[in-house]
Parts: structure tokens; C-alpha cells; sequence
């Protein structure tokens, strides 16, 4: 077992979340889970990208997250039910990613992705009581996010962080390869439009400009940018733990 996903065990261990596998069509998706009241409402993480290039040509042999950012905030969450789920290829059961590579690349937002995680989000919902799902996407996982969203009936709000929520634009933003084969939220932005919505921006992430969120919600037909909210002196990676408190319960 890889050191990212021992030291991910503990911290989630210290947290009070269990660890499970989800088995779904397509892919075994790893969750970390705290229900404590059944039926209540279920807050669901969604991983961003992770690891998934070493440098700007050479892509990652494993996709798991170097700091487990994502898993820190769901275990700052002070609902009843907070659930996290990683990527496909993240947080193997066997300790080394047990998909193609395809699907943290080109792909990590394809049709096949969407249905898995969305499979898996169903399951957890089963497993909490409720049809009340909060969800909150990091990076590629915001994309994630509102994809899943577009699909459902049953999403009581969504919250981004440093969100990824026009991929196309941002991989032409940094010069890099288009994502063929994958879906994008911008397609989408309309079917949430009556979904409450916060989407937070760190004041000082490079990788993700703010002209990228604004361009979503304004697809959406929100021209005032209401749902947005810029951090100051958080990045792309860094700060959001510090305000996490404060910010969870944002609308």
C-alpha cells in the first residue's frame, strides 16, 4: 500500500470515516464515510484530478491525490452525513491504480466516469436514508460535480472549490492537449441553472481563473455573478482548510 493512501486512511480513521469500496459497473470506487443520522441529509466530496500528470508531458502511473485535501475538508464538515469519493484509478484497493490511464487523462470526465461516479453517489444515498444530496466538487471534481448534477433530481445544492467547470477552455488556457473523449460541464450549465449553487474561487489560483467560473455561471444566466465568492489568499491547493469552517455553509 502507497504512503498516500495509509496516511489518508489514518486521517480519515482520526475523523470517525469508515473506508469502503463501491463496486459500479465500470470502476471499484473508493469512499470514505461518516453517517451518523439516517435520513438526513448527505454531503458528498468529489475528488479533484489528483496526481494525474508528473510533469507537462509525462502522465502519472498513479492518479491518487499527493495531500489529501479533499478528504480534509468532508472530515471539517459538521453535517450529519458526509461521504467522500475518489477518483477511478485513486485510492486502489491494491494499492496501485486498477484502470486504464485513459480515464485520469483524456477521459477523466467521459460518459463511462459520469455513470460510475453517479452510480456510486446513489449507493451512498441508499446507505445514509436520504434523497437530499449536497455536493461539493474540488477541481476535476467540480466538473464532476455538475455533470452528476445535470443527471439527478434529487441535489439540494452544489458548492465548487477552485472549480474545473469549462475543461476545454482551461486546457487551451495552459496550451495543452484538448480532453477527447470527455464531457464538458459547460454543455450542461443550463440544466442546474435552479439547482443553489456556490461556487468559491481562491484569489490567488493560477491554474484556475476566475474568468473560467464566471463564463459557467453566466452560461447558467446568472449575469450578476451571484453564486460566486473569491477567497482571499487561498491558491489552487492551499488555504482552503483554514476557511473550510466558515465556508461550508455558504449559499
Amino acid at each position: 500500500m502507497s504512503q498516500r493512501i495509509s496516511s489518508s486512511d489514518q486521517r480519515s480513521l482520526q475523523g470517525g470515516f469508515q473506508k469502503s469500496f463501491i463496486k459500479t459497473q465500470k470502476f471499484t470506487l473508493t469512499s470514505y464515510h461518516r453517517i451518523t443520522r439516517l435520513g438526513q441529509p448527505l454531503s458528498i466530496y468529489i475528488e479533484g484530478d489528483g496526481l494525474s500528470w508528473v510533469s507537462r508531458t509525462q502522465l502519472s502511473t498513479d492518479p491518487t491525490p499527493l495531500e489529501p485535501l479533499v478528504l480534509e475538508l468532508a472530515i471539517l464538515d459538521r453535517a450529519d452525513n458526509v461521504a467522500y469519493i475518489a477518483r477511478p484509478g485513486q485510492y486502489s484497493s491494491t494499492g496501485k491504480p486498477d484502470c486504464s490511464s485513459s480515464y485520469w487523462s483524456n477521459k477523466r470526465f467521459s460518459k463511462e466516469v459520469i455513470e460510475s461516479m453517479n452510480e456510486a453517489i446513489s449507493q451512498l444515498a441508499s446507505q445514509a436514508g436520504t434523497k437530499i444530496i449536497q455536493l461539493i466538487g474540488y477541481s476535476g471534481g467540480a466538473a464532476v460535480a455538475v455533470l452528476i448534477a445535470a443527471r439527478r433530481h434529487d441535489i439540494a445544492s452544489l458548492k465548487t472549490i477552485a472549480g474545473n467547470l469549462d475543461p476545454q477552455a482551461v486546457n487551451r488556457y495552459h496550451n495543452v492537449s484538448p480532453l477527447d473523449g470527455s464531457l464538458n460541464p459547460m454543455d450542461v450549465a443550463e440544466k442546474i441553472m435552479n439547482i443553489p449553487q456556490c461556487h468559491f474561487v481562491g484569489s490567488k489560483d493560477t491554474m484556475i481563473p476566475l474568468w473560467i467560473v464566471q463564463s459557467f455561471v453566466r452560461k447558467e444566466g446568472n449575469q450578476d455573478d451571484r453564486s460566486i465568492r473569491i477567497i482571499k489568499g487561498c491558491s489552487h491547493i492551499k488555504g482552503w482548510q483554514q476557511h473550510w469552517d466558515e465556508l461550508q455553509n455558504k449559499s
